[in-house]
């Protein structure tokens, strides 16, 4: 199969390529910001999203733009080391399913603003006991007296960029009594209202650095209605087929970032003279390849499974990358010797944020049991597990 790109790919791929370099490279007006991983400073992070917004980068596959395009993109962002932006969830999550499930109105009111980078959105899906099994949430809606919208009651958690964020768009259920998949909405909601509307705490990770939070609503109002009354989970699941599109290709280059990185330091202590660690570093390498390939291939299918099965290699295939990036380093690499994100993080190296982060791999976006789930009840329809209530 030729996953080749066309003469027009290749001329954006290198304007993508000078922009990011105009504004990240040695001097560029973002170069604090690149390789920056957690999103400290809020300021600086909004002002690159504005950036993005103004150069037109923000939304190239809505939808005049090729898929082809999107994945160059995504690939020169990785490798120019540009931060993570703070509009992925509204870029790649919501927006999509807008402009699948909205009315013109929702659309012309809300992407707008992501287009531009000026508003921030957060997902509000899992629960304390809601998690992998998305269908058990119980944070509830009610329709508001003055009939302007829906109450919104409840408590989700592991919500990414909720401090930062503008707006919510949170699964809740709609219709007093009912379980599992039916009853529930997908309600849009701001974040900023009346005092003890909503409430976010923090969650502090491993490495001191808090990207999430616990989000409590207490009768806030949503405003909107994403798809159907009821309907939710529909929408829901439409939401998170989008969010291991062409946007994958380039999370693959950062890893390819990674392993050069874990190769080096290999080079440099020396560790690269065992054999059996060198076979496991050569096999990273080609796993990451096969990967790559495989991405490509199933680029822009819809079959239930593709998701899945990316999820459950890439998910494995970091761990094993994050235990090797200390392995390689021997004994000095257990030492914390790096630079803190805040004043309150731990001093991490790069290898060992990268052991810390992929220890949530095989949880965060669907466990390894939900995906392996997946494949064996959609794929090779095998009997369905019974549920208990």
């Amino acid at each position: 199969m030729d996953f080749a790109f066309d003469a027009a790919d290749e001329e954006f791929r290198t304007r993508a390529r000078q922009w990011l370099a105009e504004r990240l490279g040695p001097g560029g007006a973002f170069a604090d910001l690149r390789g920056v991983k957690a999103p400290e400073d809020a300021d600086r992070r909004r002002a690159w999203e504005r950036e993005l917004g103004a150069g037109g980068w923000i939304g190239l596959g809505w939808p005049e733009d090729s898929l082809t395009r999107q994945v160059v993109w995504f690939e020169e962002y990785a490798r120019a080391g540009a931060p993570d932006p703070l509009g992925i969830v509204g870029e790649q999550l919501l927006a999509p399913t807008l402009r699948l499930h909205g009315t013109p109105a929702q659309c012309e009111r809300y992407l707008p603003g992501i287009a531009d980078g000026t508003v921030i959105w957060c997902q509000g899906y899992s629960e304390p006991e809601a998690g992998s099994d998305l269908a058990s949430v119980r944070t509830t809606a009610e329709r508001a007296p003055d009939g302007a919208g829906w109450l919104v009651s409840g408590q989700k958690t592991w919500t990414s960029l909720s401090q930062w964020a503008d707006w919510c768009f949170v699964l809740a259920r709609t219709e007093p009594g009912s379980k599992r998949h039916a009853g529930l909405s997908l309600l849009l909601l701001p974040m900023d209202q009346e005092p003890g509307r909503i409430e976010v705490r923090p969650i502090r990770q491993l490495d001191g650095v808090s990207e999430f939070s616990e989000v409590f609503f207490d009768r806030a109002r949503a405003v909107d209605v994403l798809g159907a009354v009821g309907e939710g989970w529909r929408v829901a699941m439409t939401l998170l087929s989008f969010e291991r599109g062409a946007g994958m290709l380039g999370r693959q280059i950062g890893y390819q970032r990674e392993l050069d990185a874990v190769l080096r330091a290999a080079a440099n202590s020396g560790a690269d003279r065992d054999p059996v660690l060198r076979e496991a570093l050569t096999r990273q390498w080609a796993e990451l390849w096969v990967m790559r390939a495989n991405a490509l291939r199933t680029l822009g299918q819809a079959e239930p499974g593709t998701a899945a099965v990316a999820k459950l290699v890439w998910g494995n295939w970091h761990q094993r990358l994050g235990e090797l990036a200390l392995h390689v380093q021997g004994l000095p690499g257990a030492f914390v010797t790096g630079a803190a994100h805040t004043p309150d993080a731990y001093p991490l190296t790069p290898a060992q944020h990268t052991l810390l982060f992929s220890r949530a791999d095989t949880i965060y976006g669907g466990s390894d049991q939900i995906q392996r789930n997946i494949i064996a009840e959609r794929v090779l329809s095998l009997p369905r597990q019974p549920i208990s209530e």
